[in-house]
């Protein structure tokens, strides 16, 4: 039963990543790394940030 469960959840950890839902918790744990001297932003800051950035340099896509 603990191997289903570890799969269950090694396949939900990659689903996350292909979506990109675990984009925020990545920012954390750099900017945790990193030793920076402010607080990191908000999961909203964050996610309004990343799509400004998004929307001020584009580059291609798909669609």
């Amino acid at each position: 039963m603990a191997t289903v469960l570890d799969r269950v959840r090694g396949l939900h950890r990659w689903w996350r990543g292909v979506i990109g839902a675990d984009l925020y918790e990545r920012y954390l744990d750099h900017h945790r790394r990193s030793g920076h001297d402010h607080p990191p932003m908000t999961e909203r800051e964050y996610w309004r940030a990343r799509t400004d950035h998004q929307e001020n340099n584009p580059q291609g896509r798909c669609c």
